[in-house]
């Protein structure tokens, strides 16, 4: 260990009991400390950096007396962001046996996995298995799940070698067995080992992670240098693929006042805390449409953990958010503590979220300020809008071109128009000349080709592992043809509306 870095702390609830460990420095992951601490190695490593999910476990907080459940990636997740939590692994599924020689009880989720013949060679198995007990502890004890739903809730658990089809056939099967004593979760006394972890005071400590907001400005404007994280999950990767050391962490996701969608007449304003899973389900609330690209954007424990305040100041040009995010016209509340004579106040600017880059990964943030809230416009009844995501795999992939239109029409004439393009220039980018080859034309095929080369002309990609120059370019302008027609009620042309009877319906 560097010595400079120092080390504090770790308290969270196991099995219904508090557990502290100390000396865990702030840039430990919480897979190292399961497996080298406390030697739970049936929680697996295999990627390393969030794909594949063989290091999935279960976190739980109590709200207003009761557990949520969240699976997530515990390779990437920082150790000391889970203080405070209830973790959960494949270990505190079973029961027990009081008998030599005897196989213990099985919980639900491993019985079915059993029974369905999910697992093979048994690396993946233990991840699959928690994905199973979050979902299996979100839905009344397993009942209802659907396939549809598995399918989703498992995509960020990779299988190289039984198949998927058993694996759903488990999270289906699993709500109807019985669940042996000794399985369950004892929420009374999980519950009241959390209420017995009081939030630490952070003082002068290496992984800070203020309560409120306004303890959350002080310490970033007295450690400008902090490394700030929300759900670790790109800061994460830092550590096990860069082998990056930090002295000291910020985390901003306990914040109370950063942990709420907010709702008012012409916006909705996503604190920097809310995780990708709940930040997704108030874009979706208010636009349906979206549901599908919300379930593409990686896997659910990546989005059980990441924060969309996380993926847009982070600035990835790949980011998925971020593209969608300037087609609907957002913008970016950045704050501050400002010294005054009688101490100090929050102050604070806006910006739309495309003006919030100048670079790679670059901003305009000053060193003592922090992006708190993303406030998103309503929908408006007229705009009509899509975002497209392009991807080697389906699921749980990264997008080769990301493009996100909205667009308002009057009397067969474009009246307005944003487009948001990722993955074809150096940060996520709104298409102002497409816009305005757009804006006050005619909507009609002439129109949309004459857009469709100012869009491709517009960006200078490059080529990568995920795709050619000249490939982003041609998608480019084939999104924005594929745009027109849906917009003419082609929607068959979209995978999530393509079914066996629309197939039949145009052989």
């Amino acid at each position: 260990m560097n010595s400079k870095i120092s080390a504090q702390t770790l308290r969270f609830v196991r099995r219904g009991q508090a557990v502290a460990l100390g000396n865990v420095a702030p840039d430990r992951t919480l897979l190292e400390v399961l497996r080298e601490d406390l030697h739970l190695t049936a929680t697996k490593e295999g990627c390393g950096e969030g794909d594949c999910g063989a290091c999935t476990v279960v976190l739980a907080q109590a709200v207003n007396g009761k557990l949520q459940y969240q699976a997530i990636n515990s390779c990437i997740r920082l150790a000391h962001s889970v203080d405070g939590m209830a973790v959960f692994t494949a270990e505190d599924l079973s029961a027990p046996t009081l008998k030599a020689g005897a196989s213990p009880d099985l919980h639900p989720c491993q019985e079915a996995m059993v029974q369905c013949h999910g697992s093979q060679c048994g690396f993946c198995t233990p991840g699959f298995v928690m994905s199973l007990f979050g979902m299996y502890q979100n839905n009344k004890n397993g009942q209802a799940i659907s396939r549809e739903q598995a399918q989703v809730d498992l995509s960020g658990n990779l299988c190289r070698c039984t198949g998927y089809r058993p694996i759903l056939d488990a999270a289906e099967k699993m709500g109807s067995l019985p669940l042996p004593a000794g399985c369950g979760v004892d929420e009374a006394a999980t519950v009241a080992a959390l209420k017995s972890l009081k939030p630490r005071q952070n003082g002068d400590e290496s992984y800070l992670r203020p309560t409120t907001l306004a303890a959350l400005l002080q310490a970033r404007s007295a450690h400008p240098k902090a490394q700030v994280v929300a759900g670790c999950t790109d800061v994460g990767l830092w550590v096990t693929k860069l082998h990056k050391r930090f002295e000291r962490v910020l985390d901003v996701t306990a914040a109370r006042e950063l942990q709420r969608v907010e709702t008012y007449p012409h916006h909705i304003a996503i604190g920097a805390a809310v995780n990708l899973t709940d930040a997704f389900a108030a874009l979706v609330k208010e636009r349906p449409q979206l549901k599908t690209f919300s379930q593409r954007f990686a896997g659910l424990p990546v989005r059980n953990s990441g924060t969309l305040g996380g993926n847009v100041a982070n600035g990835s040009p790949i980011g998925d958010a971020m593209p969608l995010l300037i087609a609907l016209g957002a913008s970016v509340v950045l704050m501050r503590w400002k010294k005054t004579a009688a101490g100090g106040e929050i102050a604070h600017r806006e910006l739309r979220l495309e003006d919030l880059y100048t670079g790679y990964r670059t901003n305009v943030m000053r060193a003592d300020e922090l992006l708190c809230w993303i406030k998103v416009p309503r929908p408006e009844n007229k705009a009509f809008m899509r975002v497209y995501k392009i991807s080697k795999r389906f699921d749980d992939d990264i997008s080769a071109v990301c493009l996100a239109i909205q667009m308002t029409l009057k009397d067969g004439t474009v009246q307005q128009v944003s487009i948001g393009a990722g993955g074809v220039a150096a940060t996520p980018a709104r298409a102002h000349q497409t816009e305005a080859a757009l804006r006050g034309q005619p909507w009609n095929a002439d129109t949309v080709m004459a857009a469709t080369a100012a869009l491709r002309a517009e960006f200078q990609p490059i080529s990568d592992m995920r795709a050619s120059a000249a490939y982003r370019q041609t998608v480019l302008g084939n999104l924005l043809q594929r745009f027109w027609l849906e917009s003419q009620g082609m929607t068959t042309i979209n995978l999530e509306s393509l079914t066996a009877s629309s197939l039949e319906a145009t052989a």
